[in-house]
């Protein structure tokens, strides 16, 4: 039991407050089969309430930087919070096993939850390092090692993209619209729906997703496709064409007849005819059609047929005409092409039309792309000059084109109070062991310099004391360091005990932890070029330890 706002309430309460995870198909049996063998195995040698201590974390920083951005964390708690065994799952399980397993264990397998198990994590949101754990879990043996699958399916993915998109936004600029536009190119329904909610988490403004926006308060965005501007062929498709004015009461008969008069006027004026000499006129009429359908938020997708000879002039005629009507259009899209070229250019005749006609601040109408963009892209664009104000991006953001996995792992690090290790000829698959407390350490300039990672039973560094950080691995790195600043980063997000657990946040306030944290972190860390690796490093007793298990552990070659 614990008390929350001074109410006792038990384990199942806890639960009960808690939502199941955002997919319906996150349950007991999103696993492999090998932890329900092994399962069965801990069960079958009465280990299966042996104290355990698992580690999630990651190896390796994705994209070729030196920096992950932590996400999945609520849906590993929410999956805790309600995990269980129904009876049709255990039947399956029953059917899948070997005959010879015995029925007690089905049995057992009913009546298991996560009310004996503890959760501590970094906040979601985090900028995180190799090495360091992300969650750390503890508990029944059997229980917490079921839980590891689920755990790495909810975190690897979630942190991968929202990785991409935090560094999506660091190329695109702080000023910059960025858009999520990957539900069509993601990984099915569930990618599609998790990429929209981490990559808003990472950085981005909105997404086109719309059940994304119901689930989780995303601003939702959109306007409309090729297929709309090319299902027009002419004027004579548009039945009702009468407007009424913003303000006053008012109404325009003949909005298209408006229209018309303005691209007539755009043709008499020297500065804007050597422009273009006519327009595409289905592109004109589905034009109107979306502004007569949508006179509060006019955006024209203006690449049908030709940029600057066509879609751009034609939308302007549209502008002009819903501005005499005491509108404002929101501005242009741009689907393909060369970017600058074509942003540049759509920017220089919004501000003939702002100068040739006095329509102040048509020239600062948006100008938003999209087209296959990525991180490359985004930096091309910043080098050549470009006038684009949003930037949607789709395929290589959702996908992670550049870097398909992240790659966290699950390790046993203690089992009934005896740290466990796992040893490699590959030094970076070498366990860090024992149950661990994790300080980032801030220098002078208020920037972090170093995460930390002690025993457990270690008394915590202190702001002000002269620490030493070993690399925890290779003996010749290592360094003093004497913070100002001391940050503890874990948190107890799930447990049974007193003092019950850390509330879980909201989305907006999750992005905002990324963003104070993105920005609180050395620019060379962050950089796409050649960046420098964060340090992550042992206290010296923690040190000492791990290589005297390695040495307790580790064979003794016989050369013959």
């Amino acid at each position: 039991m614990v008390k929350e706002n001074g109410e006792v309430v038990t384990d199942r309460t806890m639960a009960m407050n808690l939502e199941p995870p955002t997919n319906p198909m996150v349950t007991s049996l999103l696993t492999d089969m090998y932890q329900i063998t092994m399962a069965y195995a801990y069960w079958k040698a009465g280990k299966q309430n042996d104290r355990a201590v698992f580690d999630l974390f990651h190896r390796k920083n994705p994209f070729g930087g030196e920096y992950t951005v932590f996400a999945g964390l609520e849906e590993c708690i929410r999956f805790a919070a309600n995990y269980h065994f129904k009876e049709d799952e255990i039947s399956f399980l029953r059917s899948v096993l070997p005959s010879t397993c015995e029925e007690g264990f089905f049995s057992y397998l009913v009546t298991i939850d996560c009310s004996d198990v503890e959760i501590y994590a970094m906040p979601e949101g985090s900028v995180v390092f190799p090495k360091v754990p992300l969650i750390r879990v503890e508990g029944p043996l059997l229980i917490a090692q079921l839980l590891e699958t689920t755990f790495l399916t909810l975190v690897n993915y979630a942190s991968l993209v929202a990785t991409n998109a935090a560094r999506h936004r660091r190329v695109a600029g702080k000023d910059k619209i960025l858009l999520e536009f990957g539900l069509r190119r993601a990984q099915g329904p569930d990618g599609g729906i998790s990429a929209s909610k981490y990559c808003y988490l990472g950085g981005f403004d909105a997404t086109s997703n719309v059940d994304a926006g119901r689930r989780f308060g995303i601003p939702v965005k959109g306007t409309n496709s090729h297929a709309f501007v090319s299902s027009f062929m002419g004027f004579d498709e548009i039945i009702e064409r009468s407007l009424p004015y913003a303000e006053g009461g008012k109404i325009c008969e003949d909005f298209v007849h408006l229209t018309q008069l303005w691209l007539s006027r755009m043709q008499d004026k020297p500065s804007l005819r050597d422009n273009f000499h006519e327009t595409n006129q289905s592109e004109l009429a589905a034009f109107c059609s979306y502004a007569l359908a949508f006179p509060t938020a006019f955006q024209a997708l203006v690449d049908t047929y030709d940029v600057l000879r066509s879609g751009v002039p034609n939308f302007c005629a549209v502008a002009l005409a819903l501005h005499d009507l005491g509108y404002k259009a929101l501005g242009i899209r741009l689907d393909s092409g060369d970017l600058s070229y074509f942003s540049i250019e759509t920017r220089k005749f919004f501000h003939l039309v702002e100068k040739e006609f006095h329509v102040v601040g048509f020239g600062k109408l948006t100008i938003v792309a999209s087209n296959d963009i990525n991180e490359a892209t985004l930096d091309a664009l910043n080098k050549q000059g470009h006038e684009v104000d949003t930037f949607g991006i789709g395929t290589h953001l959702v996908t992670c084109y550049s870097q398909p996995a992240l790659g966290c792992v699950y390790k046993l690090v203690e089992i009934n109070g005896h740290p466990r290790i796992k040893l490699s000829e590959d030094l970076n698959k070498v366990t860090i062991p024992c149950k661990k407390q994790c300080f980032r350490l801030y220098g002078r300039e208020g920037v972090p310099l170093v995460d930390l990672m002690i025993g457990e039973n270690e008394a915590p560094p202190q702001p002000g004391e002269r620490i030493l950080c070993r690399h925890p691995f290779v003996e010749s790195k290592r360094a003093y360091v004497v913070p100002t600043r001391v940050e503890p980063l874990y948190k107890r997000y799930w447990s049974s005990k007193p003092g019950g657990r850390e509330k879980l946040p909201s989305l907006e306030d999750v992005k905002k932890h990324c963003m104070q944290q993105l920005a609180a972190m050395r620019s060379d860390h962050m950089r796409a070029l050649n960046p420098t690796p964060f340090k992550v490093s042992v206290s010296g007793n923690l040190y000492d330890f791990i290589h005297y298990l390695w040495l307790s552990e580790a064979p003794v070659g016989e050369l013959q």
